[in-house]
């Protein structure tokens, strides 16, 4: 439900908080005054339509901010798990600022998300239901998972076995798919794969080898610089005329004589001995190296080959020799797989063969339950369309494609789902999608949501003058419905009727001021003796008399005693 609304800077609201309640809120007050753009706030939150022209008047931007309490059904659950959203004690914050400039900024408990993935996850919270506009009921596709949710729990997970058949049909036939080449198709790759293959596997390459050709190149490239390094630096150990090995040596006999007088000296003389050990060593192995160095010309043109060639196979295959290696595995397993194409052909055609099957067996049985459910829908909706004193409506559950001699398997089975309505006796069934709005359609629309808001899960249900054009004995069946639709959900309802008014646990007055030549609305929550005053206007106007107010305490009265029956 939604528990809380801030609103600032948004159309003519200045700034506005709202608290709301579980059950039945209704939202009243003068034409204008500003109760369907509280609607539209709502509306953003659930990922609506933006506009600039949202932003009041002078600010750089309107904020949005909506807390909901949720009932954590498996696929919400998902959608949040799915796009990392945080959520604790089933509860989440959504803000949404929308920038003089045309920038829109939304939030899901601190995280910054798109507005796809706002309207996906405000679906499950939020159901907006205008006159005038076409929402969940009104778009055919829904239909099949109206009618599913309202069925019983097997049917459900028939559904959820059927669609993990069905995926598991369509990626094999996809894979199958690009199995299919033509001839000439098929012809051309192979000599691509053949090529590669063979010459990358010709070049002998091993992981490494770019590496140690590079190090050995150094070595050949600097040969002479090597040479005059290591020549000087022995000569200067263990030269003839001079000899650096022979003065630390004299140098550590020298203070070996007097090291028992202190124990500094033996320190010292004990250092000398270490560094003679390994300049003797560090000579040994300069002369080693001089002994072994080569300079071979030819080896070094060789090395300069070899690394062009590398690198015109890099330039082809990958920017490493690693990722040469792992193109040629690939490219081998590919022309494999293409060598021997019609093996894999023929598997994949057996797999598919027996996941259509299943998927067949399972969408028929599902179709079974669905017709078996329509049936329970079509008698609840008639019976809830009767208390409408719409007893000669007629509503119908069409079912399509299943009864082929082949039927079409789909993400939804081998059904499609439609419901049709006829509103005067005589006339065909027509698709409610085709059935022109109006007061009987809020009727309609109000019968289903009093049987789908049961199943469907959704949070908040709002009716924005959904009862516009009916009166009378009519008035009060709608008023009824919308608080036994409340009994399941919480609704907030935007209406002109007192009856409706009449009926909620919560009643909110919208007015609209001016001060300093700027128009702002605020928001009143009427209780008692302003609730029937703000009825009494509803009944007769403006001019308020006895008789009117009389009139709405008894309305008053007769709602209570309504409420406590349902």
């Amino acid at each position: 439900m939604l528990e809380s609304l801030r609103i600032k800077n948004f159309a003519i609201i200045e700034e506005l908080k709202l608290d709301f309640k579980e059950g039945m809120t209704v939202l009243t007050g003068e034409t204008g005054a500003g109760k369907s753009i509280i609607i539209d706030a709502v509306g953003l939150l659930a990922g609506g339509r933006g506009s600039t022209e949202f932003v009041r008047f002078g600010a750089k931007k309107c904020v949005l901010e909506g807390e909901f309490g949720f009932r954590p059904s498996a696929e919400l659950l998902n959608l949040l798990s799915q796009h990392e959203i945080e959520h604790e004690a089933d509860t989440l914050l959504i803000q949404r600022e929308i920038f003089a400039s045309g920038r829109t900024v939304c939030r899901i408990n601190g995280s910054i998300v798109t507005i796809a993935v706002l309207k996906e996850i405000g679906s499950h919270l939020i159901d907006i239901h205008g006159q005038n506009e076409h929402q969940e009921l009104m778009v055919t596709e829904n239909h099949s998972h109206l009618l599913d949710y309202f069925g019983p729990k097997e049917l459900l997970k028939l559904k959820k076995d059927y669609q993990k058949v069905f995926h598991d049909f369509k990626q094999l036939t996809k894979e199958r798919e690009q199995w299919v080449f033509n001839e000439q198709e098929l012809a051309q790759r192979l000599d691509i794969l053949r090529y590669q293959v063979d010459e990358i596997e010709a070049a002998q390459l091993h992981p490494k080898e770019e590496e140690e050709l590079l190090e050995e190149e150094k070595k050949l490239a600097n040969h002479q610089a090597i040479v005059e390094a290591l020549s000087s630096s022995y000569a200067a150990l263990q030269g003839e005329e001079y000899s650096g090995l022979d003065s630390v040596g004299q140098a550590m006999e020298k203070m070996a004589a007097v090291e028992n007088i202190d124990e500094s000296f033996k320190q010292i003389a004990e250092s000398l001995s270490t560094a003679f050990f390994q300049l003797q060593e560090a000579a040994s192995d300069i002369y080693s190296e001089l002994d072994g160095l080569e300079y071979d010309e030819e080896r070094l043109n060789e090395i300069e080959t070899r690394l062009n060639f590398i690198q015109q196979l890099k330039r082809k295959y990958g920017n490493s020799v690693e990722a040469i290696l792992d193109h040629f595995e690939k490219s081998e397993k590919e022309l494999k797989k293409l060598e021997n194409r019609e093996e894999q052909v023929d598997g994949l055609s057996k797999k598919i063969k027996t996941a259509q099957t299943e998927a067949r067996k399972l969408a028929e049985k599902l179709s079974v339950l669905r017709k078996e459910t329509a049936v329970v829908l079509e008698n609840s909706i008639q019976e809830q369309l009767k208390e409408l004193y719409m007893e000669k409506v007629k509503f119908q559950v069409a079912f399509k494609g299943s009864e082929a001699a082949d039927p079409v398997l789909t993400e939804q089975g081998i059904d499609k789902i439609e419901f049709f309505v006829s509103t005067n006796p005589g006339e065909p069934l027509k698709a409610l999608s085709k059935v022109a709005s109006g007061g009987e359609l809020s009727r309609m629309m109000l019968a289903m949501k009093t049987i789908f808001s049961q199943s469907q899960g959704i949070t908040s249900i709002i009716f924005d003058e959904v009862d516009t054009g009916v009166s009378g004995r009519v008035a009060q069946a709608i008023a009824d419905k919308i608080y036994s639709v409340a009994k399941h959900s919480q609704v907030l309802c935007i209406t002109h009727l007192p009856q409706v008014a009449a009926m909620a646990d919560q009643h909110l007055y919208i007015k609209k001021t001016t001060d300093d030549e700027r128009t702002q609305t605020s928001v009143e929550r009427l209780v008692e003796h302003a609730r029937v005053e703000e009825i009494a206007r509803m009944l007769s106007g403006d001019e308020l008399t006895q008789l009117t107010k009389d009139t709405a305490g008894e309305l008053l009265k007769l709602a209570g005693k309504k409420k406590t029956r349902v």
